[in-house]
């Protein structure tokens, strides 16, 4: 399952789908299969949750600028049985966002970063 979040019109070719809904059925293929070819940050949220909230447009700018180097699945965890995503990476709270490569976990943080922090920590693993 993907589908397309960008907001603000952004069409960039290289973006089109970098941004996408992910669920557990698909979980596999759109992110651990998806992070042998480039990084792919996995955003563990919840309508509820104000942190969750507060990071996504850091989260959908960083991921345009990076123009497809670097792509970001959400994981809305209230839907249907995705909790279990959260539940199988031990998230303890929300939003907590997942780095993968190479079809491993590499790296997590949780809670609303600032724009500096969330771009230190991409930049960080495209380093690797």
């Amino acid at each position: 399952m993907t589908m397309q979040l960008h907001d603000r019109g952004r069409r960039d070719a290289a973006c089109e789908q970098c941004i996408f809904a992910t669920d557990t059925a698909h979980f596999d293929h759109d992110v651990i299969a998806a992070s042998k070819d480039r990084l792919v940050l996995v955003d563990l949220w919840a309508d509820w949750c104000g942190p969750c909230h507060t990071i996504s447009p850091v989260l959908t700018k960083l991921i345009a600028e990076y123009g497809g180097r670097v792509v970001l699945a959400k994981v809305e965890v209230d839907e249907d049985d995705n909790m279990k995503i959260a539940g199988r990476y031990g998230a303890r709270g929300f939003p907590t966002v997942l780095l993968f490569a190479n079809g491993e976990l590499l790296d997590r943080f949780h809670g609303a970063k600032p724009e500096h922090y969330v771009r230190e920590f991409i930049a960080r693993h495209l380093a690797i």
